[in-house]
Formats: C-alpha cells, structure tokens, sequence
C-alpha cells in the first residue's frame, strides 16, 4: 500500500510541477507536458512490479499507437478557443473528438492485425 501511495504522490508532484511552470512560461510548461514523463515512470513501476521486459516493450509499443490519435485534442481545443467557444464547451468537444480518435485508431489497427 504504501508502494502505491508513492507512486501517486510522485505522480501527482509531477503534474502540479509542470501546471506550476506553465504559469509561468507558456514554452516551458508545454515541453515539460510533452516529454513522456509518464510513460517513463509506468515502464518504471510495471518493469519494478513485474520484472517483465516484455510487458514494458509492449507497453511502449501500444504507447506509440496510441499518441497518435491524442494528437486531435492539441489541435482542436486550440482551434475551438481562438474561434471564440467557451473553454469548457471546447474541452468537452476536443475529448469526445480524441475518443473517436481512439476508436478510429482502434478500429484500423484491427483492420490492419497489430494486436496490441
């Protein structure tokens, strides 16, 4: 329990960091948003959990597949505000447009035979 714990306080530490230096510059907090720091710490919790090479591998493997149709977020919330929609209204709308990006990306990897 106590294992967990940390891996959610440091997690947790991690995100409010980088909220906290995005207040302050705009460039910095979104570099530090996109390196894949949280993928980094869950290959390191799974690999310490388990010790099982092959779970983290395929992890980043499902990992990478799975970026791409996250990207639809970052391209719509911004397209959505400079337009003028309310910020909420945009969030809803750039999520509900990256889970059918999910599930189009789901849908074409199965078309495709990647098993993930």
């Amino acid at each position: 329990m106590a294992y967990a714990a940390i891996k959610v306080l440091l997690t947790a530490v991690l995100v409010v960091a980088i909220s906290e230096v995005a207040k302050r510059s705009t460039l910095l907090g979104g570099i530090l948003a996109s390196l894949p720091i949280t993928s980094l710490l869950a290959f390191v919790w799974l690999y310490g959990e388990t010790g099982d090479v092959g779970k983290v591998a395929s992890l980043s493997y499902s990992i990478f597949w799975y970026v791409l149709p996250s990207l639809v977020l970052f391209v719509v919330l911004p397209v959505l505000l400079a337009r003028g929609f309310d910020f909420w209204l945009s969030l809803a709308i750039a999520c509900g447009l990256t889970v059918v990006a999910y599930a189009a990306m789901a849908s074409i990897l199965a078309r495709f035979g990647v098993a993930l």
